[in-house]
């Protein structure tokens, strides 16, 4: 019996409006899923590990500047760009993450470098800059991820105390974080989380996507789970891992536990976002309670989607 094969992806929750997207940039956005959803897959398919599906899916997204991650990262208040991003794995609980990293292409990359090749969880700062260059990493210069749209949404709310969430109600913006969560062959999990954070970000400000448990979590007994959404609500319900808990603890199923996460226990405190989820048998669950979600998903039960609103 051949385990099931699946992989899901996502690129921002929010007020996706389907009245202010053009066909146009809807068309771009769609297209830019399903590549990123079939490099993904096609992983799987030649018997790749699910660690390497979920890299290689998140890369292609890093590298579009549509999404808030790699490329087209936000700015912060003082105009630089500021990246966080995690992966882990369900079958020995290996992760790696990192946080406040300038000028790397694929943060999703440095995540997994230092979940491989370093004794480390979570590297930040000049210190994970460091690691990246003792390991062969180049830097792109600021040219790299300056992106025009990004540019203007940040002069729209520079020298103010405002910030500005990618999917918060300035519509016609580049939404944010960016994930995949896939289910290989063998069974294995995994979950890779990649974003720019909020435009005009003051103080080193981290959110959810890098933190084991909250924005990215995997592990075998349960589910795999990338989230996206308001980061400090999500750091406060501990969201990636209470999805695992439910499963865990209360046997609830993968789409039970994810729903009755996103759509009761983060609303109760005020957040707002989603989360795209998968077991270990392949079921694939994704839920969000914004008036949209950049996601997609597929598998070798037959299924693919490749959906904007609800």
């Amino acid at each position: 019996m051949k385990n099931t094969i699946s992989i899901a992806i996502h690129g921002g929750a929010g007020t996706l409006l389907k009245g202010q997207m053009t066909q146009e940039k809807e068309t771009a956005y769609r297209d830019a899923l399903k590549t990123a959803l079939i490099g993904g897959y096609e992983v799987l398919e030649k018997g790749g590990s699910s660690v390497d599906a979920v890299e290689k899916a998140v890369i292609i997204l890093e590298n579009s500047p549509l999404f808030n991650a790699g490329k087209g990262s936000v700015f912060t208040a003082e105009g630089t760009h500021e990246m966080d991003a995690a992966i882990m794995e369900g079958n020995k609980l290996q992760a790696g993450a990192v946080s406040l990293l300038t000028g790397i292409a694929n943060p999703i990359s440095l995540a997994r470098t230092i979940m491989d090749k370093s004794e480390h969880v979570f590297l930040a700062g000049d210190g994970a800059l460091g690691f990246a260059k003792i390991n062969g990493f180049s830097l792109e210069p600021e040219s790299y991820f300056y992106d025009e749209l990004r540019y203007n949404q940040w002069q729209d709310i520079k020298g103010s105390d405002n910030f500005q969430l990618d999917h918060s109600v300035k519509k016609d913006s580049k939404f944010g974080t960016v994930g995949a969560v896939a289910c290989d062959k063998e069974g294995n999990i995994a979950a890779a989380t990649s974003t720019g954070g909020m435009t005009n970000k003051k103080w080193g400000r981290v959110g959810d996507s890098p933190m084991i448990g909250s924005g990215n979590y995997a592990n075998n007994k349960t589910c795999a789970v990338s989230c996206t959404g308001s980061g400090e609500f999500f750091i406060r319900g501990v969201v990636a891992y209470d999805v695992s808990c439910l499963m865990e603890y209360k046997g609830m199923s993968l789409e039970e536990a994810s729903n009755e996460v996103i759509n009761k226990r983060i609303l109760e405190i005020g957040g707002d976002g989603g989360l795209i989820a998968v077991d270990a048998k392949g079921n694939i669950s994704m839920p969000f309670n914004t008036e949209g979600m950049y996601r997609a998903s597929k598998s070798s039960s037959g299924l693919e989607e490749i959906a904007i609103y609800k």
